[in-house]
């Protein structure tokens, strides 16, 4: 058959087609046959942002099944036969992204939707809420924000609804209370505020209620007396108003209740005596008020207590002797009085017992430690007296003994001799007595002991250089100690703080062994004769170093002065001989040295560091001469200033005088015609080359542009090269020329501080408005820009310590202290060895200063400005205590005091221990618990609360060894 023209044209246009559709419906078949569930997943994955890939096995198999394609993927669960998918876990998977209200309305047949640990933020999908066969929400450590939705009552199978930590506002929803089922309820951790609602009294099924962390106010509702099935409630760290409803007395089934930090205050109620199967009641840092219900005696399941840091008053009940299952007991910082129940010391279960700042009297029970297995003996700060009770350490755990500031006499207990689990021993302000017998050579964790002030005699026991690990050691101000120091004393390889003062020690100066951790080493007011040792030089970390009132001799060694950070040297009162090492002149680190009353001879040096040193530190050696003290003799015997000197001077002065007369003739119209501000003047410090002002605002700009001033704001910074090519740090401070006298003071101040871990103030430049400020330029970046940098516990640490020493150096070495003022990430700079450094520091209070009172106004109200100092001071302290946290958390709570305050110590601890990767058996847990405590105890709410630098310093350097 014949085909017409126009079909045979198109006949391969029509074959094509066909077979192009036919293939296209075998690649499309596959897409066409997924199912509903299937495709749900693959549109809820484009929402998600994935860094890790953790879903990278949600995609599509080849072929085609009667199943649900997505049984397989992980996070997914389904039924027995694959037909429906009935949970979806996708937590700790680090994912993120903000997810739509319909994407899982598909998911009608789901009944545990895990989304916890990742970092969802924004609104939390409504969509959720259409769920109805859900019975497990589980939305806890994302970043959800913003009000918590209506309709979560529509979930009327949901059994657990867990949304710990997040950033939820506003009121807590009303109706999740009508959610029947309930069993688990946490809202803890968020922002949410105004009153807890009423009608959370009307759970029927609930076990588990956790609120606290948030920003909740008003009262508490009595109405939550009626939870009768609750077994666990945390609402605390919030801010409360009234006092504890009596009606929480009635939950009868509570075995765990946190009220801590709260702002309750009031009494405790004695209802609260009828929770019998109590166990764990933490009402610590509120206002609580009042005696300690007797009726506690009574809850004999009650394991721990807590009700520390409040105004509580009167004795501890004797009928604590009834709680067998107590094993912590801490009635801290409170004002209780009367003696230590002799029944305490029999409850089988006690390991830790802190009782100190308060007003106890008598002694200690006798039988302490004998029935139980004792860790943690906290008793100082209080008026008791007696002996250590001898059984202390019977348990063998004992691992804190800190009994300082009473009045405890006699020994040393023996059994403290074999307790090989101490660590830490503070003893201080007591009057005990007799040889510091201790068997050292037993304690192979023991870090830290303090002995100081008291009693003791027989000499610094020689073993205690078989203590491996001991850091710190001060045995001072006891008169009558004697003995001498034998070398291996000072060869310790983790000895870091040696004090010994006034304790009548005699002998020869021992030599130095290997002393690479030493900081400080204080032997002052004994009997220590012969020479200090050149050894000394093996001290590569000395900070600081008091000899004063002994009876050395010899010269003073030139490898003390070449010591890199040594900041504190006082040798006066003894017999050196020789000159002053010049090596000290160039020190970048000294702030005081005491030479006076010696034997020294020869010329002060000339180096700025000495210039500031008042003359006092150089009295008492007749043949010492130098500015300070007398002229010297030149080289023809002449005294320096005689007539004949002075008429060389005059001749060189005058030829001086006429050379710059000349010179400023020539620059003189030039300089004053292009800069109508006046005249700059130049100050260098320690280990600055003497620039000049010129040389300084030439190095801003280019020569012809040298009036071009930068950097153009006032605080702002900019970086300069001078002359002899060293980069510096500028800042622009200007000035009221009535207020420039008292700034130019603190900026001295400032120029003078030199630690390890502070940036040097090199010199400023100024003239009557304005002031540069040189400092060191550290090219290694600041702490904010790596703030979420993944570091390990030791790293973390040596950064807060490091922090703390800076710190502490500034409030507590400098006179008058110096404020930080801004204490910040970004003003946490790193060295090329990456050791930190503060900067900016004094630099904010400078600016305060400025726009303060006037001169007239100083004068008459002096303490206007030493109030503000020490405000500045407290508030150092805060930003430290929230610094810790954002270090701890690689900066995901920055400005978290609330959180430290709002928060329970366990919940925020898990969460730090999650961000670390560190598993709560590890045994770093409790040194990241004890810089938790530092941060919490430096963001107390009254300032006066908070523990001085000197004393953060101390607790967080107690924990393990520096590097």
């Amino acid at each position: 058959m014949q085909v017409p023209m126009g079909i045979k044209l198109f006949q391969p246009l029509y074959i094509t087609t066909t077979f192009l559709i036919f293939q296209s419906l075998i690649l499309v078949f596959p897409v066409l046959a997924v199912d509903p569930f299937t495709q749900g997943l693959l549109s809820l994955k484009t929402e998600i942002l994935d860094n890790s890939n953790s879903l990278k096995d949600w995609i599509l198999p080849s072929g085609s099944t009667d199943k649900i394609h997505a049984c397989s993927w992980s996070g997914v669960k389904c039924n027995e036969n694959s037909s429906l998918i009935i949970g979806l876990d996708l937590s700790v998977k680090n994912l993120g992204g903000v997810l739509s209200e319909n994407q899982f309305s598909v998911f009608s047949d789901l009944v545990e939707l895990n989304l916890s640990h990742n970092s969802f933020s924004e609104k939390l999908p409504v969509g959720i809420f259409k769920l109805r066969n859900l019975r497990s929400l589980d939305i806890s450590r994302n970043n959800f924000s913003g009000h918590f939705p209506s309709g979560i009552s529509n979930l009327d199978s949901l059994v657990i609804l867990d949304a710990f930590s997040n950033s939820f506002s506003g009121p807590l929803p009303k109706d999740a209370s009508e959610i029947e089922p309930l069993k688990v309820l946490n809202f803890a951790g968020s922002y949410f505020s105004g009153p807890i609602p009423s009608e959370y009294g009307s759970f029927k099924n609930l076990d588990f209620i956790h609120l606290a962390g948030n920003s909740l106010s008003g009262k508490i509702p009595p109405e939550l007396g009626m939870l009768k099935t609750v077994i666990h409630m945390e609402i605390g760290y919030n801010l409360y108003e009234g006092t504890i409803p009596w009606e929480l007395g009635n939950m009868s089934k509570l075995q765990y209740l946190d009220i801590a930090s709260a702002n309750l205050s009031g009494s405790i109620p004695k209802e609260l005596t009828n929770l019998t199967n109590l166990e764990s009641l933490f009402l610590f840092r509120n206002q609580l008020s009042g005696k300690i219900p007797w009726e506690f005696g009574k809850i004999i399941s009650l394991s721990s207590l807590d009700l520390s840091d409040n105004y509580l008053s009167g004795p501890i009940p004797e009928s604590f002797s009834e709680l067998k299952n107590l094993n912590l007991l801490s009635v801290m910082y409170n004002d209780l009085n009367g003696t230590v129940p002799e029944g305490i010391a029999k409850l089988p279960q006690l390991d830790t017992l802190l009782l100190w700042d308060n007003w106890f009297k008598g002694s200690l029970p006798k039988d302490l430690g004998k029935y139980s297995k004792l860790k943690y003996v906290d008793v100082s700060t209080n008026y008791l007296v007696g002996s250590i009770p001898p059984s202390i350490c019977s348990g063998g755990l004992l691992q804190r003994l800190i009994l300082f500031s009473n009045n405890f006499t006699g020994g040393l207990s023996p059994s403290l001799s074999n307790c090989s689990s101490l660590v830490r021993i503070r003893i201080e302000d007591n009057l005990f007595s007799g040889d510091i017998s201790l068997n050292f050579g037993k304690f192979p964790d023991l870090s830290y002991v303090d002995m100081s002030r008291n009693r003791f005699t027989g000499g610094i026991p020689t073993d205690i250089a078989l203590a491996s690990n001991l850091e710190y050691f001060n045995v001072s101000n006891n008169p009558n100690l004697g003995g001498v120091i034998s070398e291996k004393t000072l060869s310790l390889y983790a000895l870091q703080n040696f004090s010994a003062t006034n304790c009548s020690i005699s002998g020869d100066f021992p030599p130095f062994g290997p002393c690479k951790s030493l900081l400080v080493l204080e032997l002052s007011m004994n009997n220590v004769s012969g020479i200090l040792p050149q050894s000394i030089s093996n001290c590569q970390n000395l900070v600081s170093l008091d000899l004063a009132n002994n009876n050395l001799s010899g010269q003073i060694p030139v490898g003390l002065a070449s010591l890199p950070d040594i900041s504190v040297v006082d040798l006066s009162h003894n017999s050196f001989s020789g000159s002053i090492p010049a090596k000290f002149g160039s020190s970048s680190s000294l702030q005081l040295l005491n030479v006076s009353f010696n034997d020294l001879s020869g010329l002060i040096p000339f180096d700025k560091s000495f210039k500031v040193m008042d003359s006092s530190a150089f009295w008492g050696n007749p043949k010492l001469c130098g500015t300070q003290l007398r002229p010297c003799r030149g080289p023809n015997g002449l005294e320096l200033g005689s007539r004949k000197t002075q008429k060389l001077a005059w001749v060189l002065i005058t030829c001086g005088i006429i050379v710059l007369a000349i010179t400023a003739a020539f620059f003189g119209v030039f300089y004053f015609r292009r800069r109508g501000q006046g005249q700059w003047k130049m100050v260098s410090f320690s280990g600055f080359p003497r620039f000049t002002a010129n040389d300084v605002l030439r190095s801003f700009n280019s020569i012809e542009e040298a009036t071009d001033m930068v950097p153009p704001l006032a605080g702002s910074d900019c970086k300069a090269v001078l002359p002899t090519g060293i980069t510096v740090l500028v800042k622009k401070i200007e000035w009221r020329p009535e207020r420039m006298n008292a700034m130019m003071d603190l900026i001295s101040r400032m120029g003078n501080a030199r630690h390890k871990n502070l940036t040097r103030l090199l010199g400023f430049c100024y003239d009557k408005c304005m002031a540069y400020l040189l400092c060191d330029y550290l090219p290694n970046g600041n702490l904010a820009e790596r703030i979420r940098t993944k570091r390990d516990w030791a790293t973390k640490h040596k950064i807060i310590v490091a922090v703390a020493k800076g710190l502490c150096y500034l409030h507590h070495d400098c006179y008058p202290a110096i404020p930080h003022g801004d204490l910040k990430t970004n003003n946490i700079v790193f060295d090329e060895n990456m050791e930190p450094h503060l900067t900016e520091f004094g630099v904010k209070f400078l600016i305060q200063l400025n726009n303060g009172p006037s001169v007239a106004r100083v004068g008459n109200e002096a303490g206007e400005i030493e109030r503000a100092i020490q405000e500045e001071l407290y508030r150092d302290i805060y930003n430290f205590g929230e610094l810790i946290l954002e270090i701890l958390t690689n900066g995901k709570l920055s400005n978290a005091a609330t959180s430290i305050q709002n928060t329970s110590k366990e919940v925020l601890l898990r969460e730090v221990l999650d961000e670390n990767d560190v598993a709560p058996s590890s045994s770093v847990q409790e040194e990241i618990k004890l810089v938790l405590e530092v941060a919490s105890l430096c963001t107390r709410v009254r300032p006066s609360d908070r523990p001085s630098m000197e004393d953060a310093l101390k607790l967080v350097t107690g924990l393990k060894k520096q590097s």
